[in-house]
């Protein structure tokens, strides 16, 4: 990805900040998961900001920096070439990387206790970001199967043992 398109993201969040009113630096670093999948992290300095400013960036449980976060994917991807598009994530006080090590530890319990007791584990309460993660971080797992079911706001992961004789019946499951 080039130099350009993370300067770019780096000034799109820092005017969208400063149209809030809030001033902040925003820095901009590639990082690679544990699954080798790269995204630009641009992080919010959060030296100059109140706690007020902190809490209304995070929102309840992170839904305001998720909804930061899938506009600058979807805004600062639009007219890119598909090969040219570049994965966003936006951190603010380390939430990102704290939530990235829950959902780690979520799915090696939910692939725990798929497998012990060889039915479906039902994991709730997870945006569709949150989701998709934990679907590859299952995946890697290997012997298992993941699937989406319901609607939001009540869609839930589903772990299963591959080869499981319980069903995805109905038209709200979704493999993954």
């Amino acid at each position: 990805m080039g130099e350009q398109q993370d300067k770019g993201g780096i000034e799109w969040l820092s005017k969208l900040l400063d149209h809030q009113g809030i001033q902040a630096s925003v820095t901009g670093e590639h990082i690679s998961d544990d699954l080798g999948d790269s995204s630009f992290w641009l992080t919010i300095d959060d030296a100059a900001l109140t706690q007020e400013q902190i809490d209304a960036l995070l929102g309840e449980r992170g839904r305001v920096l998720d909804a930061i976060q899938y506009l600058a994917n979807t805004i600062l991807n639009i007219g890119q070439d598909s090969s040219e598009q570049q994965s966003y994530t936006i951190e603010l006080r380390g939430y990102r990387q704290k939530r990235q090590d829950e959902l780690k530890a979520m799915a090696e319990a939910a692939a725990a206790a798929a497998i012990a007791s060889g039915g479906e584990h039902e994991v709730a309460d997870l945006s569709s970001a949150e989701r998709r993660q934990l679907h590859s971080l299952l995946k890697a797992h290997g012997g298992l199967e993941t699937f989406s079911r319901g609607r939001e706001p009540d869609r839930r992961l589903v772990v299963r043992p591959l080869g499981s004789d319980e069903s995805a019946d109905g038209p709200d499951a979704v493999e993954a």
